[in-house]
């Protein structure tokens, strides 16, 4: 019985959550208010972790791959399409969970 209790519980915040707003333009000042917080303020914290995330790479790859063979610039474009493609994506959706849950 408890847990149909809970389930219906969890119905009710759904419609709560997901309900037309009764005042639109508050709704809207604060949307832009979230937006603001939770997006443009978390540009700072991006870019630093992202510094130094992209160092942490260029110094790895540059100790596993020390072959003559290889050109210099080779480290710095394994590093950047490893940033861009795999990691950044990862730790900016880290980061932005990190702010939304505190």
């Amino acid at each position: 019985m408890k847990v149909l209790n809970n389930i219906g519980k969890y119905a009710i915040m759904l419609s709560i959550v997901f309900s037309k707003p009764e005042k639109w333009r508050i709704f809207r000042v604060r949307l832009f208010e979230e937006i603001e917080f939770i997006g443009i303020k978390s540009i700072p914290i991006v870019a630093l972790m992202s510094t130094f995330m992209g160092g942490v790479i260029a110094l790895q790859t540059a100790s596993n791959m020390d072959s003559p063979w290889l050109p210099a610039y080779t480290i710095g474009y394994i590093t950047r399409s490893s940033t861009i493609l795999e990691f950044s994506p990862t730790i900016i959706s880290l980061i932005l969970a990190g702010k939304v849950g505190s």
